[in-house]
């Protein structure tokens, strides 16, 4: 039976990637005339100033956006809190935030006036700063330009060759400008209940009770499963949404080499969500964490190099997706695959954000004083698909929440989540093609090789992220709460926890 274009989206697969924003990754995807319409870095005059109190480079008056060097930057990871995004949006640091960590920021958190339109000049300040504070001193010039860098096609193949091959999204923004879990949540619930940074994890564990698209699945017959790049055995898609998800641990929470076997034998659920390893931090594009996270010292936290763990990772789902030939069930033809990110990271970008509706408008002011009235910037997304034509580029905005939107319509999932939800643009019609592209016919991608020493490390749980640490915060607290004795854990709440009490957790 030949396939139908009605049939496109009778199973769609989700992979979220962390901490990139659009001109880091496909800044250079297209050269100017190429395309009819993208909105690139090619052939654009393209710098952020430096602050006059720079102790180096400061006579250079500003940064150009340039190619980057290395498949590590920028290392260290730069600032994604809210406090954090406040200064690269708009170039505002308080004097009393400046060298200053996130959690030690005081109001307004570098917050601009009411409809001030973002300058995106403020990435050189935040990262100077920042990097004081994770080095013990003010950067070199060439350690703080690493922010003004973005990869070329040949650096990243995989990411590059499938945007190419199929459909990327040049206008998709993160919903908040801030960080991942608040922006996670977006795209499955439209909110984030208020929150706008990772730490205390237990807000959203404990706190977090709004309406999922999981729910609103089940409640309409659809089918749907999470599934995680292994070894990390916990999904942060469940932790964000334990108040509501905890029942489906056991049955909708799977590793990824499941999702391999269910595409191959045609038994995907209607929705898929994939998570690389976020608890290690590899498979997920994340820049590196961090090069120097106490003064003096190097801590082997996590390796470098994610960045083409990730582009390993996304050829496995690419490839997955790609040779899906059952005759029943999910196969290349009626699986939509599509690629996002959840938030820029302090990666720069250089086109501005706009306001956006609260999910609530009728509520408070949440975490910070943030009312979720503006957007974060912009972040990768790609849509493929063999109903797509090759080297499509929409130039419409979009943003996480049009997931929600677009499934909601083309399965009938009833109202909207939130108010966010409901004013997003829906995409199921860039599945345009009356007949559709054999999957023979596709881009060949390969990708480039992953450091041996990385993925041993990974795989002996010796790496360890950012967000892990939220995390095992997050479990730590949630397993003291429910009067457990967790042997080794520190006295201190606020002390690390290492990688092997993490496992346990």
């Amino acid at each position: 039976m030949a396939p139908e274009r009605a049939n496109a989206m009778d199973h769609v697969v989700l992979v979220l990637f962390e901490n990139r924003s659009f001109d880091n990754l496909l800044g250079r995807l297209y050269q100017p005339g190429e395309v009819p319409s993208f909105e690139g870095v090619i052939g654009k005059d393209l710098s952020n100033p430096i602050p006059p109190w720079a102790e180096h480079g400061a006579e250079r008056k500003v940064v150009p956006y340039a190619v980057a060097d290395d498949m590590d930057s920028p290392n260290p990871d730069p600032g994604e809190e809210y406090q954090h995004t406040n200064t690269q949006l708009f170039n505002i640091l308080d004097g009393t935030n400046r060298f200053k960590d996130a959690t030690e920021m005081v109001a307004p958190y570098n917050a601009p006036a009411e409809g001030q339109v973002p300058t995106m000049d403020g990435f050189v300040t935040d990262y100077i700063s920042f990097l004081t504070v994770e080095l013990g001193r003010q950067p070199t010039y060439d350690e703080y330009r690493q922010i003004m860098t973005g990869y070329t096609p040949e650096q990243v193949p995989v990411i590059s060759g499938i945007a190419r091959g199929f459909g990327v999204f040049d206008h998709w923004f993160s919903e908040v400008p801030s960080q991942t879990l608040t922006n996670r949540a977006f795209w499955t619930s439209a909110t984030a209940s208020g929150y706008v940074v990772n730490r205390p994890m237990s807000n959203f564990m404990h706190n977090n009770h709004a309406e999922t698209i999981f729910d609103r699945l089940e409640l309409h017959g659809k089918t749907w499963k999470v599934y995680v790049l292994e070894p990390d055995s916990v999904s942060f898609t469940g932790m964000v949404h334990m108040a509501r998800l905890r029942g489906r641990f056991g049955t909708h929470f799977v590793p990824f080499t499941e999702f391999e076997r269910d595409a191959a034998e045609g038994t995907l659920p209607d929705f898929s969500l994939i998570e690389p390893n976020l608890l290690a931090g590899h498979g997920d594009y994340h820049p590196a964490f961090a090069r120097a996270l106490l003064p003096g010292f190097e801590v082997p936290i996590d390796p470098p190099s994610s960045i083409l763990a990730g582009e390993a990772f996304l050829a496995r789902i690419y490839h997955a997706t790609q040779s899906a030939r059952s005759s029943a069930g999910s196969n290349t033809f009626n699986t939509t695959l599509f690629i996002g990110w959840d938030e820029p990271g302090g990666t720069y970008d250089h086109v501005p954000p706009g306001p956006v509706p609260p999910p609530d408008p009728s509520a408070p002011a949440g975490q910070l004083g943030f009312r979720f009235d503006r957007s974060g910037y912009r972040v990768p997304a790609i849509i493929v698909s063999p109903w797509v034509e090759q080297g499509a580029v929409f130039t419409d905005e979009y943003r996480h929440t049009s997931m929600i939107a677009t499934l909601r319509e083309v399965w009938g999932l009833g109202a909207p989540l939130t108010a966010r939800d409901a004013a997003a643009r829906t995409f199921h019609h860039v599945l345009s093609l009356e007949v559709p592209r054999h999957p023979d016919t596709w881009p060949e991608i390969t990708a480039l090789p992953v450091p041996e020493f990385q993925m041993a490390r990974v795989a002996a749980g010796q790496a360890f992220c950012a967000l892990g640490k939220h995390l095992c915060h997050g479990l730590l607290h949630h397993a003291q709460q429910s009067g457990m004795t967790v042997p080794g854990a520190p006295s201190d709440p606020d002390a690390e926890v290492s990688p092997a009490l993490a496992l346990d957790l």
